[in-house]
């Protein structure tokens, strides 16, 4: 799969990325493994980093990482939307 970064470049996927961020995040490793592992697993070829973000961050919510999902908005917002 490979994810369409904001700027309009593409990049292969790398899911070790959603595991450092969610970890970061304060997910537990292995919510974040899981979490990396079923969006490998999704039959796109190509996915928009938005959607990414959209997916991890409705994963993490709906296993009980309500907090390391609001921790990941909020960094998106402090530092991603300047």
């Amino acid at each position: 799969m490979e994810i369409k970064k904001r700027s309009g470049s593409t990049e292969i996927f790398m899911p070790e990325k959603i595991v450092v961020s969610a970890v970061k995040c304060g997910c537990p490793y292995d919510t974040a493994r899981e979490i990396a592992s079923s969006l490998s697993s999704r039959s796109e070829s190509i996915m928009a980093s938005s959607e990414v973000r959209e997916y991890v961050l409705s994963e993490l919510r709906s296993r009980n990482a309500s907090s390391s999902a609001d921790a990941w908005e909020s960094y998106e917002r402090e530092y991603k939307s300047k």
